[in-house]
């Protein structure tokens, strides 16, 4: 049952119109294009993050940059956050949210929003990784249009949103329950979180709507990533 509630909330979220409603509010840019001010890597490997031309490079090992600058006290509810995002041949990195610092590892609290381009992993640019998932069947699956397993709802397209080598616009929005992606405009992933949620399995418990920072990923040595314009509008 908690299957279908999560299938149902996703399909009829992706035909609304909510997201068109913008509240007032500032845009506060997060990352000037110069220096790393404001943000913080962990312990694993904090070389993957430099800047170069004014963009944020993500080229490296496994590890995570961490928001820890003055805006919103780098604890944000609601808001809307938008960047550039640029994938290289083979990259995959995330965007995630209402998330906390921790030292190594993948981060166990809060989202991710999914940069995949042509990467091997099937989810793709525009997933609520794990929950709402943008999928590019491997060669030997068969097609289907909207399946739900272990690692959430899965909704097939033939290719991912973005382009490797190209600038696309990601846009994340949460207002209460409501976690909304747009890649170049368009919604990818739409959900509302269930009540009594408590993540998409037990491994992933952290993974519901709260507060927290926002986090760039590093995913492995072969991925390279550049993000740049990264701003954010509290909503609270």
């Amino acid at each position: 049952m908690k299957h279908v509630t999560l299938l149902f909330a996703f399909i009829s979220l992706l035909g609304a119109a909510a997201f068109a409603a913008h509240h007032g509010g500032k845009w506060h840019s997060l990352f000037d294009g110069k220096t790393l001010d404001g943000w913080t890597a962990n312990k694993e490997n904090p070389n993957s993050y430099f800047v170069e031309n004014g963009n944020l490079v993500v080229r490296g090992g496994r590890s995570h940059l961490f928001y820890t600058g003055k805006v919103g006290g780098a604890n944000f509810k609601n808001f809307e956050l938008k960047m550039k995002v640029k994938t290289m041949d083979n990259a995959n990195s995330g965007v995630y949210f209402h998330t906390a610092y921790q030292d190594e590892g993948w981060p166990s609290q809060g989202f991710e929003a999914q940069v995949n381009t042509s990467h091997k992993d099937p989810k793709k640019t525009g997933s609520l990784y794990a929950i709402a998932n943008v999928y590019v069947p491997m060669e030997e699956e068969e097609p289907f249009v909207v399946r739900v397993g272990r690692m959430g709802a899965e909704v097939y397209r033939e290719k991912a949103p973005s382009t490797d080598g190209q600038w696309f616009d990601y846009h994340i929005k949460v207002v209460g329950d409501e976690i909304t992606l747009r890649v170049n405009g368009e919604i990818t992933a739409a959900w509302t979180q269930p009540e009594g949620y408590k993540g998409p399995n037990p491994n992933m418990a952290g993974r519901r709507i709260g507060s927290g920072t926002i986090a760039f990923q590093a995913h492995d040595p072969g991925c390279e990533v550049h993000y740049k314009d990264i701003q954010i509008k509290l909503l609270d």
